[in-house]
């Protein structure tokens, strides 16, 4: 009995390995490359258009390089961060961009223009995940984005909480 049994389980084993290592998640890892620094309420910090009640993202697939460039618009952070940075991972299918700042040396917040470059993308289907520091109970940036057949897009949400919303 116990000589059929270990064939059995060597083989199970064998199996659930190979299954893992094709489920592998892909590795991708992303940086902010620039920000705007501390948007006030002057129209000269909006030039874009987009107005301070939108958290937007634009994304820019460069198939050739595998890279994904992403302009987060209207990203909240302390008005002194001192460094503005981000962890990019991915879960299965998803990207999952998590962003951060070194220390909130300021009594007051404010919107930032995030570009953020993420290398390591295929071109397929993906849902995007923002986990933003200061959106509290707001509408959540999650998307999807078909890389495949739109290389480019965007996606915004509606935030009236402080420090979204102040100019309007």
């Amino acid at each position: 009995m116990k000589k059929a049994i270990f064939p059995f389980l060597t083989g199970f084993f064998i199996g659930l390995l190979i299954l893992s290592c094709e489920n592998e998640d892909q590795i991708v890892t992303g940086k902010i490359i620039t920000d705007s620094g501390c948007k006030t309420s002057k129209s000269d910090d909006y030039t874009d258009g987009t107005p301070d009640s939108l958290s937007c993202i634009n994304y820019l697939y460069e198939k050739s390089g595998t890279k994904l460039f992403i302009k987060h618009i209207n990203a909240g952070f302390n008005c002194c961060p001192e460094n503005l940075y981000c962890v990019v991972n991915m879960s299965s299918d998803t990207i999952i961009i998590k962003e951060y700042e070194k220390s909130a040396m300021c009594d007051c917040d404010c919107l930032y223009d995030l570009e953020i470059e993420i290398t390591g993308v295929t071109s397929k289907q993906y849902h995007v995940k923002f986990i933003e520091p200061y959106s509290g109970n707001q509408e959540k940036i999650i998307f999807e984005m078909d890389l495949t057949n739109h290389p480019e897009g965007s996606f915004c949400v509606i935030r009236k909480q402080y420090p979204w919303g102040m100019g309007s």
